[in-house]
């Protein structure tokens, strides 16, 4: 059970340090594709951010405790910080996708904990995350073209 808590933890950290990056990136977008990429990111740190407490809760109902604090997320989150600013559009949608992998990675080691424990509401619960980051990742594979 620790195995699954601990890969929890990552995906819960991994997932706010996407939604910080598409909420930074939704803040600084500049350049004349900045109406379409505003709401884009608006819409998708809408989304993540209503990600973050499901997992939490997810947590604790294995009896673990949730992460929080920017200090307690770094020391699990497995995504890398960026800074990318104004006009560079594409390399904000390479951040994102690189983020988005992490994610991916990280609920596919939760799932493979949780199928080890036969927790299948949990299976439930981060395959519809899966199915979420994976369209995410069609889209930014879609723009980046």
């Amino acid at each position: 059970m620790e195995q699954l808590i601990a890969s929890l933890r990552v995906t819960l950290a991994n997932t706010f340090e996407m939604y910080f990056k598409a909420h930074g990136h939704h803040w600084n977008v500049e350049g004349i594709e900045f109406a379409q990429f505003h709401e884009f990111f608006g819409d998708l740190y809408q989304s993540l951010h209503g990600a973050i407490d499901p997992i939490a809760e997810e947590i604790r109902k294995v009896d673990g405790t949730a992460p929080y604090g920017l200090t307690m997320m770094a020391q699990f989150k497995t995504a890398q910080d960026s800074a990318i600013f104004g006009n560079n559009v594409r390399d904000m949608l390479l951040d994102l996708q690189t983020a988005n992998a992490e994610c991916i990675d990280s609920l596919n080691t939760a799932f493979s904990f949780a199928e080890k424990e036969n927790l299948k509401g949990l299976m439930n619960f981060l395959a519809g995350r899966l199915e979420e980051h994976n369209k995410h990742g069609w889209m930014f594979k879609a723009s980046l073209k």
